[in-house]
């Protein structure tokens, strides 16, 4: 679990306009480690996590698109039945709100699992909250599941 940078583009609902955006990160060669649309009325918001925050910065800049940036928690999530629902638990369990959360498929710095983006309002707490769950399981990745042969 770690901290990433997460970008927010306010978009007008009109043809072409996410694109548009996609295209400027794409010409610099950013790779997007998740992504998010979500629409409301007449805008939607466009967020994502960059594997490189600062050149994702310099793509929106210079293609003279106005983003804000904030601090997200970027989570480790197995493909096991209930793993994001257990984090969940454990945030609300400590009194964390989430505003939202998205998760992708990519694998954020080769390490071969997905992850979930999650804004929360005390992110160093949430950093807690999750790093104390891994403390008490002793171990860092879920115990692999056996094989459906082996069974």
């Amino acid at each position: 679990m770690q901290t990433a940078k997460q970008f927010s583009v306010r978009l007008v609902n009109k043809p072409g306009r996410l694109a548009t955006v996609l295209n400027a990160v794409g010409k610099e060669k950013v790779d997007l480690v998740a992504l998010s649309v979500m629409d409301a009325q007449d805008r939607s918001t466009l967020r994502f996590v960059a594997e490189d925050p600062a050149l994702a910065r310099s793509a929106l800049e210079t293609a003279g698109v106005p983003y804000e940036m904030a601090d997200v928690l970027l989570a480790d999530i197995s493909s096991r039945n209930g793993a994001f629902r257990h984090i969940c638990e454990r945030l609300a369990g400590e009194h964390l709100a989430i505003d939202y959360a998205y998760a992708s498929c990519a694998q954020f710095g080769g390490h071969g699992r997905s992850s979930a983006v999650i804004k929360v309002n005390d992110l160093a707490k949430a950093q807690r909250v999750l790093g104390e769950t891994r403390a008490k399981n002793g171990r860092s990745k879920p115990i692999p599941r056996r094989p459906l042969r082996a069974r």
